[in-house]
């Protein structure tokens, strides 16, 4: 297989690919490469941190436990952020590569938040667990998730009192897209989903005096429907396997669709819907690895630093810095924006998150200063090398980090300095960007690496 097709396929399914990694798998071909990917991403490892101290607040009546709720929530908020830094160690070393790509990508996809720590990183797991499975089986598990029912109301929707919340989602965000149902196949179906909730410990409860029992014309068919066999209805609608198709070939392949590559991408999955054959399908397709489809897509900020951390291993000794980063950048793991999630494309750019990228490797890597700017403030790259301006206005803040330069020094023993960007850079390199790197004096890799990471052609995989 062609390198640069090597390249572009681990930076569109991971972070990335180091030389000897790549050296290696360039004497396979595409078949080899795409079974052990997918061989390597069967097992399903759990990404846990600690919760037996929220646990045991969550035992006890609901009139006890709810005494305690405001120190479960601030107990939560510190495991979520050690959840969202354990995260992103995980998708920096990653076992089973394809299944936590398709796990970042789910999240984005079944939107959801909670301040019940015990219930976020449940949810996060079930992403997980089915990222590569059946989608049915997903839709299904999703909606009986004790986030979800609390995030889009579920809890709340009782026959007397239907709460549209997740009946709408379920078919505008996680199945159909918008324009593909009515008004009406709101009501029904809704109707189909009362009587969801869950225990303290986060386990699916139905409450059946809470469910209404009468028939409902959903799509066209009327019957006694559960919520799982809404699912069930919306899932034999063929828009469902195009709307996940679409998506998957935007986030995957090109923010610009092709017709005929997502038809063959929506008849292979709306056969039985499973995610893993879809997904081979794809990656052995010859049009993923077209020249217009290689570094055309922007990094979404946590490709960006889980892609610096594969190059650099930089540990941050103050985990709130790495959130801290997230947000200057537009995207918190664990904390999307809103049901929608994050739009991605061109709206991860924009004239502040630009300048911030293109300094990140300095500052991370070389212990530099990031100014922190005011939401509304726009800055450039002169006030953020400002240090004294900076420091004098209070906006300065030093992050503490600590980069492995011995393990990149290893990783890139066999490379030659002019071979760097080859490795480092996916997109073809404008003429101006082609005259500064000719004008650097690349004292070192260590140096070299970081100007090379402060392009604007980095920002693209």
């Amino acid at each position: 297989m062609k390198r640069k097709h090597i390249q572009h396929l681990y930076w569109r399914i991971g972070f990335g690919i180091l030389p000897a990694e790549l050296e290696r798998l360039s004497k396979k071909s595409k078949r080899q490469i795409i079974d052990d990917l997918i061989g390597t991403s069967k097992k399903m490892s759990p990404l846990k941190i600690d919760t037996k101290e929220i646990e045991n607040l969550m035992v006890g009546t609901f009139e006890e436990v709810k005494k305690n709720i405001m120190e479960i929530q601030k107990l939560s908020r510190k495991k979520t952020i050690e959840l969202n830094v354990a995260w992103i160690d995980r998708l920096a070393k990653p076992e089973a590569l394809l299944r936590e790509k398709m796990t970042l990508f789910w999240a984005n996809h079944f939107v959801c938040e909670d301040n019940n720590f015990v219930f976020t990183q449940q949810f996060h797991n079930t992403l997980r667990t089915h990222a590569l499975g059946n989608f049915k089986d997903f839709v299904v598990a999703i909606s009986k998730e004790a986030a979800m029912t609390k995030y889009l109301n579920t809890k709340q929707n009782r026959k007397q009192r239907p709460n549209e919340n997740f009946a709408r989602e379920l078919m505008e965000l996680f199945t159909l897209g918008v324009g593909h149902y009515t008004e009406q196949d709101i009501k029904e179906s809704a109707k189909a989903f009362t009587g969801y909730s869950h225990n303290m410990q986060g386990e699916f409860v139905f409450k059946k005096h809470q469910h209404d029992e009468g028939t409902k014309t959903f799509f066209g068919k009327t019957g006694h429907f559960t919520g799982d066999d809404i699912i069930d209805i919306i899932l034999k609608n063929k828009q469902c396997a195009r709307y996940i198709c679409e998506k998957i070939y935007c986030y995957f392949v090109n923010d610009i669709v092709v017709e005929s590559h997502v038809n063959g991408m929506v008849n292979v999955f709306y056969e039985d819907y499973n995610i893993e054959k879809l997904m081979r399908f794809m990656l052995l397709s010859n049009w993923f690895y077209d020249e217009n489809n290689i570094g055309t897509k922007i990094k979404s900020p946590i490709e960006f630093l889980v892609g610096l951390k594969t190059v650099v291993p930089v540990d941050f000794k103050k985990p709130k810095q790495l959130l801290y980063i997230q947000k200057l950048l537009g995207q918190v793991l664990l904390n999307p924006p809103n049901v929608a999630g994050w739009k991605g494309g061109k709206s991860w750019i924009d004239s502040n998150t630009i300048v911030l990228r293109l300094k990140l490797p300095s500052i991370l890597l070389n212990s530099a200063f990031i100014s922190k700017v005011e939401k509304g403030v726009s800055i450039d790259a002169e006030f953020i090398a400002n240090k004294k301006e900076v420091l004098r206005n209070g906006l300065g803040k030093r992050f503490k980090t600590e980069s492995n330069w011995v393990y990149f020094n290893r990783m890139f023993k066999g490379v030659e300095i002019s071979d760097l960007e080859n490795h480092l850079l996916l997109c073809d390199i404008n003429e101006s960007t082609s005259l500064y790197l000719n004008s650097l004096k690349k004292v070192s890799k260590r140096e070299y690496c970081i100007q090379l990471m402060s392009l604007p052609e980095y920002q693209m995989c």
